[in-house]
């Protein structure tokens, strides 16, 4: 084995270095039983970080404007509370925030499902701590959709 081919799995990670010897994983949804493209796939990362920037700029023009009274340094935290409450009701009611929306997604139970409020509330507050949603397994499913048993998918 040429080091170079070491250090190439290494720093790719053990799903590249088992997929070099022949592994088969599947396409991302494979194991929820998702179809691969289309309507009811899972979400890709990009749109669902253009969704989070589109709900974040709607909340800040809300807290700013109409909260925090143009007072930059008190919107900051305003945001976040909007941002969560905006969460809470739209993932409740109609399954999809406005930025999700704009971009095609909507979040479900992993049967495919309306998310319970239990769930919702479970989601959002890990959402709302960050560190969670960042941390993904193979399937792009962030912890907090995994503890609220639930997956981000296209309309």
């Amino acid at each position: 084995m040429d080091n170079r081919d070491a250090i190439g799995s290494w720093l790719s990670g053990p799903g590249a270095a088992a997929e070099q010897m022949g592994v088969e994983f599947g396409y991302r949804g494979q194991r929820l039983g998702l179809p691969e493209q289309g309507p009811g796939s899972i979400a890709t990362i990009g749109r669902r970080v253009v969704a989070i920037f589109i709900d974040w700029f709607l909340c800040l023009v809300i807290a700013y404007g109409l909260i925090a009274h143009r007072d930059a340094a008190r919107s900051n935290t305003w945001t976040l509370v909007v941002f969560g409450v905006v969460s809470l009701l739209t993932l409740a009611t109609v399954g999809s925030t406005p930025g999700k929306r704009i971009m095609g997604l909507r979040v479900v139970r992993l049967d495919g499902g309306r998310l319970g409020p239990l769930a919702v509330v479970v989601r959002t507050v890990l959402l709302l701590l960050v560190l969670p949603a960042v941390i993904w397994d193979r399937d792009t499913r962030g912890l907090h959709d995994k503890a609220a048993k639930s997956v981000q998918v296209r309309i």
